[in-house]
């Protein structure tokens, strides 16, 4: 009988594409997954990596033993979820990821939350864009992620994941306090048509074969302006809201703004609204395998009640949330 930390390491090395990637996944060394995987080949009598460059290439019977293993971990994680729902209370832990601005403007609310309601429950909080966090959430690296899209430039589909709708946020453009639009409430988005922007980075993921570019709010800016025969002069990128707020105080240019987790604004920017009406979608998501799991549904519904304060303290951030449990619809 095959050893399954042999089998769950040789899954590691193969979802990460290295030995070094794995350790650091699986919190050991290099050596302590090579000598897993040496083991597995002496039980076998046949090799099961091959060196390419810098990483490794499965054999024919490592792509064999990883698929099965990856069955096996799905299994494994359906019969915890069937059991943490017998549980009378909710302990353990569970890790969230979500982009910046819901990290800033709607976690603090939410753990606070759970922190009073399921003491027992240990919640995990880490910042990272959805290009980043929606492979680790497929692979299990994380439970539940807070992620974003735009209403004309949505995420990828991808199988296996379920989604509850959060809150739709208002997005506005900042302006240098000396630009000619500065004073106006609200402003067409083709009276910037001449205006150089702000924006951020450009660099993608690859999962499975779908392309997940670094910054769905960069693709959406570019294919909004283009779709009004614009061609976007991009002058400047940064990752942080805070940095692009103080190149358009400098005067280097426009950029957008969401309302969730604003920061009070640098002296010499002003933030208008914008016709037509710039909004973005939040929610969360998680492996629809662990939809029954208590700790997904209780933390989901403190990210709901959280997106509800938000909406009724700022009318114009339209809330789309449901006073219900996450149901198990696929992400679409």
């Amino acid at each position: 009988m095959f050893n399954f930390e042999r089998l769950r390491t040789l899954h590691a090395v193969a979802a990460r594409g290295s030995v070094n990637a794995a350790a650091t996944a699986l919190h050991v060394t290099n050596s302590a997954v090579s000598q897993q995987i040496a083991k597995l080949e002496g039980e076998l009598g046949q090799s099961l990596l091959e060196r390419n460059g810098r990483s490794v290439r499965l054999t024919d019977a490592a792509t064999m033993l990883v698929e099965h293993t990856a069955r096996m971990l799905l299994l494994m994680e359906n019969a915890e979820a069937e059991f943490d729902a017998q549980r009378n209370s909710i302990f353990g832990q569970i890790t969230v990821a979500a982009f910046p601005t819901a990290a800033r403007g709607l976690a603090p609310h939410a753990l606070l939350s759970l922190r009073r309601t399921c003491p027992q429950l240990r919640v995990v909080l880490t910042e990272q864009e959805p290009p980043e966090s929606v492979p680790l959430l497929v692979r299990g690296d994380v439970d539940l992620v807070i992620a974003q899209d735009w209403a004309n430039a949505p995420l990828p589909q991808l199988e296996g994941l379920s989604k509850a709708p959060l809150l739709d946020d208002i997005a506005d453009i900042a302006l240098h306090a000396g630009h000619p639009l500065a004073g106006r409430k609200i402003i067409d988005l083709d009276d910037l048509r001449s205006d150089q922007w702000i924006t951020w980075g450009q660099n993608g993921s690859i999962l499975g074969d779908t392309h997940l570019p670094a910054s769905w709010c960069s693709e959406w800016l570019l294919y909004t302006l283009r779709s009004r025969g614009h061609e976007p002069v991009i002058a400047h990128t940064a990752g942080e809201h805070a940095t692009q707020l103080a190149l358009v105080a400098a005067g280097l240019g426009v950029c957008v703004i969401p309302r969730l987790g604003r920061d009070p604004l640098p002296r010499g920017v002003r933030v208008v609204a914008v016709r037509p009406t710039l909004h973005r979608h939040v929610y969360a998501l998680w492996r629809t395998a662990n939809t029954r799991r208590r700790a997904i549904g209780v933390t989901v519904e403190a990210f709901r009640r959280s997106a509800s304060m938000i909406a009724k303290r700022d009318p114009p951030i339209a809330a789309t949330q449901s006073r219900k449990r996450p149901q198990n619809a696929k992400h679409k």
